[in-house]
């Protein structure tokens, strides 16, 4: 037996531009069959089993398949989980009011663009971005499938993200050997051991009073995140100041607003600082803009 959940989106919602909006729709447990547009994932339901949820989008409303049939409560946790990764609940009114008055930027609401898919906890957003950090993509995709394969709750052949609690209870060398996560072992160690103390409470971080210089400080108090990774996640908990700039949006920016040729990080935070606190955000629509086109 399964369930149905039908969840109606808001009108300016694009399904494929948010599953897309960045690699984590790569990364277990989310898998994407790009031909049927259906985006599948292992929810944790503790302490019920897990459950995989499979998403399709059909005109103004979701569809979510169930791969056993669900109590009322927990069709309501699914709900709310398939809420905040797919940001239906955000408000980027001012972002859209803002790109539909600059020229060569409207597609982005007129195609729905600026919600960018998130786990279902930070927890899992941060491991995943430290995990990101100075390696291959594939490299990226292997760490993770460790911490997957080796630590998730089964749920019908597939498995969930593992909890900070069973992350913790590992020795370094679990993700040294096992994981594959080189120098990032002894951070992903202590991480899961922080949180699964009590003493770092990163769920906070969605709603945090803190100004957003604050917040990027404590991110970078936890081992394994600089610049990049907490510029990159503040973007999943809801704020855009940061560009969040690699190797990969420079030669992109080079090629798109530049004509080819290298500039500074300072001139390609002056092109996107009309945008005030959502620069971050405009800046990564822009370069992302061909990847459904």
């Amino acid at each position: 037996m399964t369930s149905l959940i039908i969840i109606p989106t808001p009108r300016t919602f694009s399904f494929q531009r948010t599953v897309i909006s960045h690699g984590w729709c790569e990364l277990l447990p989310f898998s994407l069959d790009r031909e049927a547009w259906e985006l599948t994932r292992v929810l944790t339901l503790d302490p019920r089993p897990p459950v995989t949820i499979q998403i399709s989008s059909r005109k103004r409303e979701l569809h979510v398949k169930t791969s056993r049939k669900l109590t009322r409560a927990e069709a309501t946790r699914v709900e709310s989980d398939v809420r905040h990764i797919l940001r239906l609940d955000d408000d980027l009114s001012v972002f859209y009011a803002t790109m539909t008055s600059t020229p060569d930027f409207e597609w982005i609401p007129q195609q729905g663009a600026g919600r960018m898919l998130r786990s279902p906890t930070v927890f899992e957003d941060l491991v995943k971005m430290i995990c990101t950090t100075n390696c291959s993509w594939s490299l990226t995709e292997k760490m993770v499938t460790g911490l997957v394969e080796n630590l998730g709750q089964e749920s019908g052949g597939k498995r969930t993200f593992p909890s900070a609690q069973s992350m913790a209870v590992m020795p370094v060398k679990f993700f040294t050997d096992e994981v594959r996560a080189g120098y990032r072992a002894p951070y992903l160690k202590e991480l899961a051991d922080r949180v699964a103390s009590g003493e770092l409470d990163v769920e906070g971080w969605l709603h945090s009073p803190l100004s957003t210089r604050e917040l990027i400080k404590e991110m970078k108090h936890v081992k394994g995140v600089g610049d990049y990774a907490a510029e990159n996640l503040l973007k999943l908990v809801g704020r855009y100041d940061g560009l969040a700039l690699d190797s990969w949006t420079r030669a992109k920016f080079f090629k798109v607003r530049n004509g080819g040729r290298k500039a500074t990080d300072k001139k390609i935070d002056r092109y996107y600082s009309r945008f005030n606190e959502w620069r971050g955000l405009a800046l990564w629509c822009d370069m992302t803009r061909d990847w459904l086109e």
